[in-house]
C-alpha cells in the first residue's frame, strides 16, 4: 500500500503544479538524426548568458522524497528566482559553475527541464529531474498527466540492427519507454519525451534523436 506521505498525491500535483509551469525538456550532447545537428550545451548556455544572476540550490524534490542517489546540487534558478534562492542559503555561480553542474547529473542519467512560470516568458529555473522525486516526471509517469511535461521537438530512433540489447538505455530512461522482453530491447515511443539520456551512453551508438513529425 502507498503511503502517500512519501510521495506526491494527484491532488498535489493538480493544485499546485499542472497548468502553473511549462517545463520542457533540453537535449544535451546528442546527434540529430537528419539534420546532424549537434544539441550541446549551447542551448543551455544561451539561456544561462541572457540571465542576470545564476544560483545553484539543493534539489527540493530529491531532498523531500529521497528515493534516490541522484546529485542533489544541481538546480539552476535565473534572475528573479536566483534572488530568491539566494536568500534562502543558494549560491551564486557563474555560467561555467553552472553548465558543470548540468553535465554531471546529465552524467548520473537525469532529465534536463527548463521550467516558465505562469506569466513570464523566460525561463525561471533548469532541474535536472528523477522521475522517483520530481513533481513533473512524477505527474506523467505515475499518473499520466502528459500535459504537465511537455515533450521537446525530438523523439528517440532506435537502431535495432546494431543494437545488442545490453539494457543500459533501459536503466537510464526516466519515462520508462524502454523495457527488455525476453533479453530483447522494446521502445515505446509514445513514452518518450526527448531528452537524449540514452543516447549518450549507448555503447554501440543505436539510438539517435529525430524530430518529431
Amino acid at each position: 500500500m502507498r503511503n502517500e506521505a512519501t510521495d506526491w498525491t494527484k491532488k498535489e500535483l493538480m493544485e499546485n503544479y499542472v497548468h502553473k509551469m511549462t517545463p520542457i525538456t533540453i537535449p544535451i550532447d546528442v546527434t540529430i538524426e537528419g539534420t546532424q545537428t549537434i544539441i550541446d550545451f549551447s542551448n543551455v548556455q544561451k539561456i544561462l548568458e541572457d540571465a542576470r544572476v545564476i544560483a545553484i540550490n539543493n534539489c527540493d524534490c530529491r531532498l523531500r522524497f529521497h528515493k534516490c542517489d541522484a546529485p542533489l546540487d544541481v538546480c539552476v534558478s535565473l534572475d528573479e528566482d536566483a534572488e530568491e534562492t539566494i536568500k534562502g542559503g543558494a549560491r551564486e555561480v557563474s555560467i561555467a559553475e553552472a553548465l558543470g553542474a548540468l553535465k554531471r547529473s546529465h552524467e548520473a542519467g537525469l532529465v534536463h527541464v527548463a521550467y516558465i512560470f505562469e506569466g513570464k516568458e523566460k525561463p525561471g529555473v533548469i532541474c535536472s529531474c528523477c522521475s522517483c522525486c520530481c513533481h513533473s516526471l512524477s505527474a506523467l509517469v505515475r499518473f499520466g498527466i502528459p500535459d504537465h511535461v511537455v515533450a521537446s521537438k525530438y523523439i528517440a530512433e532506435q537502431d535495432y540492427e546494431t543494437c545488442t540489447n545490453c539494457g543500459i538505455c533501459v536503466q537510464r530512461c526516466q519515462f520508462h519507454a524502454r523495457t527488455m522482453h525476453e533479453d530483447t530491447l522494446e521502445l515505446d515511443q509514445s513514452k518518450c519525451f526527448g531528452c537524449g539520456v540514452c543516447v549518450t551512453t549507448c555503447p554501440t551508438n543505436s539510438i539517435k534523436l529525430t524530430e518529431r513529425t
